[in-house]
This record gives C-alpha cells, structure tokens and sequence, in this order.
C-alpha cells in the first residue's frame, strides 16, 4: 500500500502556494486508504456523505436515477481528482446522487470532521478551498452550457480530448447519459469519427 505522503495525486490536489510543505504533509496523512471494486458503491442516493476521496488509481463516478428508472451520470472522477458531493457534505443533506467504482480503484478518504479541523487551522487550505469551489462552479456551468450549446459529437471529442480516462474505462452506456445522448447515438458517433481520415 502506498504511503499517502507519497501519493502524487493528493500532492497534485493540494498544490497552493499558500500551503507549505508542513501544511501539506499535515493534510495528506490526514487521508486513509481505500481499496474499492468495480462497481462498489462509495454512497447511496438518499444518505448523507461524511468523507470525501481522492482517486489515486482507477474511475469514479456519480449518477442520479431518471423518471423512467434510467441511470444518468452526471459527473466522472478521474485519477487526480477529488470524488465528492459537496452540497451533501458540506450542508449534511442527504445525496441526490450515488457514487459508484466505475473500475478497481485506490482511493484516499478523508471524513468531514477531520477536514474541517484542517480548514480551521491553515489559512492555506481555507484559500485553497475556495479556489477549488470557484473552479467547480466554472466547470459546472461550462458543461450545462456545452449541454446546450455544442453537438453531441463535438461534446464527445472535447471529452475525449480533456479526459481520455472515462472513455478507455467507462462503459458506453454511462458515457452516452453524461453527454445527454442514447446509447445508440454515441455508437454513431464514435463509428464517424473512427472512419475519418486521419
């Protein structure tokens, strides 16, 4: 098992310039480790989150079941990325959303309480925290825009530009609710792209 004050995704996450070294090896130690299978559920629509993970190795992702029963992925967390439900955390609500392994992962885990007292003491992870939402809140709403805005085909080459991970890994069926497409038409649209000259 790998040490977390070794772990390059926790050190890629808590980069800021307002974080020393003491700040940060404080804050990855704080983080436990989790091994999780492939479809293992992390937590289920309806329960309040009480940690939030890091992805060290493997794909994350969170979904919401539709009116007619359908799974819908609304978000995919990639290796170097922090798989969490803010709104269930931070307000102690219950999830609309349940997060689930896509694939094995390798996780670091830290409760909300142990953050907290974090964020209480280090004015860095305070800044660091409220750059984080501010990047969120642009990504969130970038992508309800591209939902929009963009074509089917045109939002799957971005993701596959930005994030190759979730198309190696992800099955097409998750993929295809993310982009707010059928299965039957990012199938098209991958064979189109595929038989383009290169």
């Amino acid at each position: 098992m790998i040490n977390p004050t070794e772990s390059a995704a926790m050190r890629l996450i808590y980069a800021h310039f307002l974080l020393s070294e003491e700040n940060v090896t404080a804050i990855v130690k704080a983080h436990q480790p989790v091994q999780v299978g492939k479809g293992e559920l992390l937590l289920l629509a309806g329960q309040v989150a009480k940690e939030y993970y890091i992805v060290e190795e493997g794909l994350v992702r969170a979904f919401v079941t539709g009116l007619q029963g359908q799974e819908i992925t609304t978000e995919f967390f990639c290796e170097n990325e922090i798989a969490i439900v803010p709104a269930s955390l931070f307000h102690h609500i219950p999830s609309q959303e349940t997060v689930q392994a896509v694939t094995d992962c390798m996780l670091w885990k830290i409760d909300y309480e142990t953050f907290q007292a974090l964020f209480e003491q280090m004015e860095g992870l305070r800044e660091w925290g409220r750059a984080w939402f501010a990047y969120q809140v642009f990504a969130m709403k970038q992508r309800s825009l591209d939902l929009v805005t963009e074509t089917a085909s045109t939002r799957y080459l971005k993701l596959l530009a930005e994030k190759p991970q979730i198309v190696r890994q992800a099955p097409l069926k998750h993929i295809a609710s993310f982009l707010g497409i059928t299965d039957t038409s990012l199938s098209r649209i991958r064979k189109e792209i595929l038989g383009k000259p290169q």
